[in-house]
């Protein structure tokens, strides 16, 4: 017995941020279907080496439990296919930044709450929903240098550094599954389903907390520090 048994989700998320979160609701006993254009699949598929048996593991590490389904979405057929996974779906997940697109393919907001009016609707973006930059493409690298992370990463007299992982595309993930699940025990309470838009730029600004704080407070930008604490002596790296 998982807590999210009988809970069906369908996923139209590529590269990291989308699959760790259906992986992490998977995990919790939600049936999940992946679905991906044919032909190529997710594009992670291709991100390699190493690869296991004709599959990348940058792709096999975030996309256990899962089923998979290939769909031509710009095709009738496959919209139609669609529409009815989504009419029984509890959970609907997408990464597609440009308003156009999800239209197209009949994948928006609108068309989805009008099948299924319990649906949690979940929009996986660089920048989010609305704003100025909310149709550009965005990736975790951009996340992590646009949030500040970056500048304030590394040695003191060195350049700003990536973060070795995907941070920002996984801090997202864990935040949307947060949601999703906010969302379901909401649903269980009012019978409505919820929008939930999350952002890379916001989701990785969030681990910036404690130095927003002695910013945005006391007037303190936070710099690079290598392995040393910005308040707390001794607390560093020791041979």
């Amino acid at each position: 017995m998982h807590i999210l048994d009988d809970i069906l989700i369908v996923d139209l998320t590529q590269a990291l941020a989308g699959p760790y979160c259906t992986m992490l609701l998977g995990d919790m006993g939600a049936e999940v279907i992946k679905v991906e254009p044919p032909g190529t699949g997710d594009q992670s598929r291709g991100w390699g080496p190493p690869f296991v048996a004709g599959e990348s593991t940058y792709f096999l590490s975030v996309n256990r439990n899962k089923k998979s389904l290939a769909l031509n979405l710009k095709s009738d057929a496959g919209r139609d296919i669609m529409h009815r996974l989504v009419t029984r779906a509890d959970v609907f997940i997408h990464n597609m930044p440009r308003q156009s697109s999800q239209r197209e393919t009949g994948v928006d907001a609108e068309t989805l709450l009008a099948l299924n009016p319990g649906l949690i609707y979940v929009s996986i973006t660089g920048y989010g929903a609305t704003g100025p930059y909310a149709e550009r493409p965005g990736y975790d690298l951009i996340a992590q240098g646009e949030s500040g992370l970056m500048s304030i990463t590394g040695e003191p007299d060195g350049e700003p550094m990536r973060y070795p992982i995907p941070l920002a595309d996984m801090t997202t993930g864990i935040y949307a599954a947060l949601g999703v699940l906010g969302a379901l025990l909401a649903r269980q309470r009012t019978g409505s389903g919820q929008v939930l838009d999350l952002s890379l730029l916001e989701s990785q600004s969030a681990w910036l907390s404690i130095l927003a704080g002695a910013y945005l407070n006391a007037g303190e930008p936070p710099q690079r520090l290598g392995n040393l604490h910005p308040n707390i002596v001794p607390y560093q790296v020791f041979r």
